[in-house]
């Protein structure tokens, strides 16, 4: 995992700021002018530092902007609680900073907050990055409650792989919290979550099988020659038909590309390793993108038609 950016005592409240000498005149100045950036109504930081950050970044700083004002028992929840344990996430809306009340208030949603109310024990708060979030488990089963199946499939495949939540803490939390509104996305994610499955691509790929009634393919298999020699790896495998998927995207090439190698250098490497893995076992490839993702039907369609193919000529 990659560390995290270091976000502390970066946010400036207007109070501070007047308290230095400036005035809500000048504060405005700054503003305008790209010195400071208004993260939120009343916190300030400075402009060169959130142009340097990603939008995940910018989300966790945007929660301590929020934490400043904030009632001294909340904890961060739910999707701003996911970013600090590193998980990815797509679908999620970041607008909105999530925070858990533990003082029996009824929660609200307004200014860019969500405030829910709940019970928190201790196993359940962990201090990550300096902050009080619900612990990676208690995470999990917010954002399965929260979020519709793909994007909360996305973010609990996250976590597993990072290796900062199990699937037996996954499944303990849900069982123990049992008493929450049952949710579609609940049962979905429990059957499809893997830890091996290493990006929000495999995840949504994953999803689009399930949702579409393709059989479940089989993640990150080793494929081997005769001699026992590793191969390569597929992103998925359907054994009986004779066909592994390859995700082409970004995500592949940021995380597999070796040092100093350019994209048409990897584009090739990856080209000979799938040639590789078709010459060792007889499959066939099917390649998909991101584009493939998005309209799911008509790529099931194409999948099945190859599935179908398959079998026909006895593959």
């Amino acid at each position: 995992m990659t560390p995290p950016v270091d976000l502390a005592q970066l946010v400036v409240l207007r109070r501070e700021l007047i308290e230095q000498g400036h005035t809500d005149s000048s504060i405005r100045t700054l503003v305008a002018r790209g010195v400071l950036h208004r993260v939120r109504h009343g916190g300030y930081v400075d402009s060169g530092i959130w142009a340097s950050l990603n939008q995940a970044d910018r989300h966790r700083l945007l929660t301590r902007a929020v934490l400043r004002t904030a009632h001294p028992t909340a904890v961060v929840s739910h999707t701003s609680a996911a970013l600090e344990h590193g998980a990815t996430l797509w679908g999620a809306d970041l607008d909105v900073v999530h925070l858990t009340r533990t003082d029996g208030r009824s929660g609200r949603r307004e200014g860019g907050v969500a405030q829910h109310r709940g019970r928190l024990t201790d196993e359940h708060v962990a201090l990550v990055n300096g902050i009080s979030v619900t612990s990676p488990a208690r995470c999990a089963v917010e954002l399965i409650a929260a979020l519709e199946p793909e994007p909360a499939l996305v973010a609990v495949n996250s976590l597993l792989h990072e290796g900062v939540l199990t699937r037996k803490q996954l499944f303990d939390t849900n069982r123990a919290l049992r008493h929450w509104p049952s949710t579609l996305a609940s049962a979905v994610v429990l059957r499809l979550c893997d830890e091996r499955i290493e990006s929000v691509g495999e995840s949504r790929t994953s999803y689009m099988f399930h949702a579409q009634g393709l059989p479940r393919p089989e993640p990150q298999v080793e494929i081997h020659d005769e001699r026992g020699h590793l191969v390569g790896r597929t992103d998925f495998l359907l054994e009986d038909e004779g066909i592994f998927l390859e995700f082409q995207g970004k995500e592949k090439y940021l995380r597999y590309r070796r040092p100093g190698e350019s994209m048409d250098d990897f584009v090739l490497r990856e080209k000979r390793r799938i040639e590789l893995i078709c010459q060792v076992t007889g499959y066939v490839c099917f390649p998909l993108t991101w584009i493939d993702l998005e309209r799911p039907i008509p790529t099931a369609g194409r999948i099945r038609r190859l599935i179908a193919s398959r079998r026909r000529f006895g593959a």
